[in-house]
């Protein structure tokens, strides 16, 4: 097939299908108020979405931004609610006193000064995170990252959001179908037809006939029935490097009205895996993920119950298979898959959503102009969609890889070697000698997580880098200066920032001022 790229049809909705046509939508808005761009999507009135993931990278306020989209509206329409980061409790250890903090802040100077080996030169009891930023303790305080004075999408402390997936896709809906002229099909698809060099040239549908285009994304989630059907591109599981396999989830009642709400998401280690707890305005959303290798869903389930205690009472779980792994390719010929359709990994970083918006921005910036150029196009989507799966298959891992933990086979499975990744392996051993840092490993453009959060989960784990306290010379006075500022910077904050519920009902009544 050859000719211009012009008709772009996303099959499936949810998160991945409407964030996907809204970026798209918004790159080339001109070239559709011209006419000579289209952007359909096609999504079955009958397969319910996924629907659970709640945790956002702070790309997502960029992204937004870009489209178009009120911060306040989003607030106001989706349940949102800050998140600035994550706390891991009993990660480490197990006991009931081990936490910290992966924060969404950079560590003070970081682009000028590494503070890693003059914290552990230190050698007190302050954490790594509190010692270089102000973020855990404006999360221990439950305060939110900015004021109702600070414009939309700018912020105080750095931030992203949790939400409720449901209402952020009927959300999307609206706003790509009213302001960004995306053309929306209910239809069922019944066959994925393809021309004699193997590029797909029409969807047939149920409802709506045929729907041709010139490039197709799969966002039909698990079932994958264009780049797993029609492509027959083979999933790559790696279930023996994440062993969880399985997520159970519930939705709470906060237990009043007013209840406090937690500006980050709480991860819990369990027997045989952890748990999420994220707070939205009206609920809390909970949920286990587990390996059913090393646990049955009847004791899972006890187990989650405990942690919820009597808000779980009378409510019914919620299963949900998880296969760890992504597609050997994610762009073959003229399909390209985004999301649940790609791969999926255990939501222990959040990193759903933002592969969602790292593919959708790169398929909009890089669109072929025309067929003849897109398989270069595909290469090199290929290659670096594949780098960043990797990468934060090495960064999920690590959290497990870190544990001191033996009361399971569970947490002593995940230290064995045979289950760390090579480059993760090759890494944590260069870290014993020197501290991960911006321009070390972590200098290529694709990168998802940056150094400093290898530094705060390596660090918040109780990692030790080893320090010789002369080769730290004349850095030492700018590093306890950082640290300094750091710390009034933290009492500053933390006596001029909101609760994080206070804001939320502010923006909701008034709104937030606009860019």
């Amino acid at each position: 097939m050859a000719g211009p790229v012009r008709d772009i049809v996303i099959v499936g909705g949810g998160t991945a299908g409407w964030l996907t046509a809204g970026v798209i939508a918004a790159r080339h808005k001109a070239r559709i108020d011209a006419g000579s761009f289209t952007v359909t999507l096609v999504e079955s009135p009958n397969v319910p979405i996924i629907g659970v993931g709640e945790g956002t990278w702070p790309t997502l306020r960029s992204t937004l931004s870009k489209m178009g989209v009120s911060e306040t509206d989003f607030f106001r329409e989706c349940d949102a609610a800050f998140k600035q980061g994550a706390r891991f409790q009993r990660w480490t250890t197990g006991a009931p006193d081990d936490a910290y903090y992966h924060p969404l802040m950079l560590p003070k100077s970081f682009g000028q000064l590494n503070l890693v080996p003059h914290w552990l030169a230190a050698n007190d009891d302050e954490s790594f995170c509190d010692a270089v930023c102000p973020q855990g303790r404006i999360c221990d305080d439950g305060l939110a990252p900015k004021t109702i004075a600070t414009p939309e999408y700018d912020a105080v402390a750095n931030y992203a959001y949790h939400l409720d997936a449901g209402k952020f896709a009927d959300f999307l809906m609206r706003h790509c179908t009213g302001k960004l002229g995306v053309r929306h099909v209910l239809a069922d698809v019944r066959e994925v037809v393809q021309g004699e060099d193997g590029d797909v040239t029409h969807l047939v549908t149920e409802q709506a006939g045929e729907i041709a285009g010139d490039l197709f994304v799969d966002c039909t989630g698990f079932r994958a029935i264009l780049i797993g059907g029609a492509m027959g591109v083979p999933f790559k599981p790696l279930g023996d490097v994440l062993f969880c396999d399985t997520a159970m989830a519930v939705q709470v009642p906060h237990e009043r009205p007013d209840s406090p709400i937690a500006p980050h998401t709480l991860s819990t280690a369990q027997s045989a895996g952890w748990i999420w707890d994220i707070g939205l305005p009206t609920r809390r959303g909970l949920g286990y993920v587990y390996s059913s290798a090393h646990v049955d869903d009847e004791t899972a389930e006890r187990e989650l119950r405990a942690y919820a205690g009597a808000a779980a009472d009378g409510l019914s779980v919620r299963k949900i298979p998880i296969r760890a792994g992504h597609r050997e390719t994610f762009w073959k010929r003229n399909v390209v898959a985004v999301g649940l359709a790609a791969g999926f990994l255990e939501p222990l970083e959040a990193s759903a959503i933002v592969l969602i918006e790292l593919s959708a921005k790169l398929i909009a910036e890089q669109m072929p102009a025309r067929r003849e150029v897109m398989d270069t196009i595909a290469r090199r989507f290929n290659e670096t969609t594949a780098y960043r799966w990797g990468r934060i298959v090495d960064f999920l891992k690590l959290h497990y890889v870190l544990t001191k933990r033996t009361d399971t086979d569970f947490w002593r499975d995940n230290v064995r070697a045979e289950s760390i990744p090579d480059r993760l392996a090759e890494l944590i051993e260069l870290w014993r000698w020197q501290s991960p840092w911006f321009h070390d490993e972590f200098d290529r453009a694709e990168e998802v997580f940056p150094a400093a959060s290898y530094q705060y989960v390596l660090y918040g784990m109780g990692f030790r880098t080893e320090v010789e306290r002369a080769a730290l010379g004349g850095d030492a006075r700018l590093a306890e200066r950082a640290m300094r500022e750091n710390q009034a910077q933290t009492e500053k904050l933390r006596a001029g920032l909101p609760r994080h519920r206070e804001l939320i009902e502010r923006i909701k009544a008034q709104g937030m001022r606009a860019i």
